[in-house]
């Protein structure tokens, strides 16, 4: 079971505190979104983690999760941007809420923008992990193509 580290100073251990951790793996989740290392984006999820996409059965497990962000990949879905609006804590329990924006590249060329709201519930295994992830855009379903 995970511990914190003692000390008599507040905030003074060597691991940035929770909401900057919580922050930079979204942004490691981005990065390895748009690099196409859906792989190393799974891995953020823990082993029974959920992804929940807008218009699809839910995708659970590391494998099951990197085969959908790859179906999204390979239908266009490109720069992805995660914006973190807040970030709640509890112990080894996180939820973190925001917004995102991406485009979607169509068949001929041209690129549809997105944009909506996401919610992460994140536990600490050691390590910060994805135990549910759910999207939903702000636009019509008719409006975004490929969900």
């Amino acid at each position: 079971m995970y511990r914190p580290m003692s000390s008599s100073v507040p905030n003074s251990g060597p691991f940035l505190d929770v909401d900057s951790q919580i922050r930079g793996l979204t942004q490691d989740y981005c990065t390895a979104f748009n690099t196409g290392n859906y792989d190393h984006a799974a891995q953020l999820f823990a082993a029974d983690g959920l992804l929940m996409a807008a218009h699809r059965e839910p995708a659970q497990g590391p494998k099951a999760i990197e085969r959908l962000l790859r179906t999204y990949g390979e239908n266009g879905y490109q720069d992805l941007r995660l914006e973190t609006t807040q970030v709640e804590y509890s112990g080894d329990m996180a939820i973190e809420i925001g917004r995102y924006t991406l485009a979607i590249r169509q068949d001929n060329g041209t690129c549809v923008g997105d944009r909506g709201k996401f919610v992460h519930a994140w536990r600490r295994f050691g390590s910060w992990l994805i135990v549910a992830d759910s999207w939903s855009s702000n636009l019509a379903a008719s409006a975004v193509s490929g969900q």
